[in-house]
């Protein structure tokens, strides 16, 4: 499984809240960051989950992948803020 769902399920995360979540990112990653706050997470279980995906970015592409979702859709809304931030 992977390490980012693991935690989200450790902390009793609800299946459908992690398909909200990853889908959020899939569509608008900022909108993503505010759903994150939401969930209320511990600040150190947030921040292991930050420090993975540091390590290793491909984790969010592992989780869109093995919950079923678009990834296209993360590398659509990447280049979206891109162009907002240039």
């Amino acid at each position: 499984m992977n390490p980012i769902i693991q935690i989200l399920k450790e902390l009793n995360v609800s299946d459908e809240k992690i398909n909200e979540l990853f889908n959020a990112l899939t569509e608008n990653p900022m909108m993503a960051m505010a759903f994150i706050a939401q969930l209320g997470l511990p600040p150190e279980k947030l921040q292991e989950i930050m420090s993975l995906v540091m390590a290793d970015p491909g984790l969010i592409e592992e989780a869109v992948n093995e919950l079923g979702l678009d990834f296209s859709k993360v590398e659509a809304a990447k280049a979206k803020l891109k162009e907002g931030n240039a």
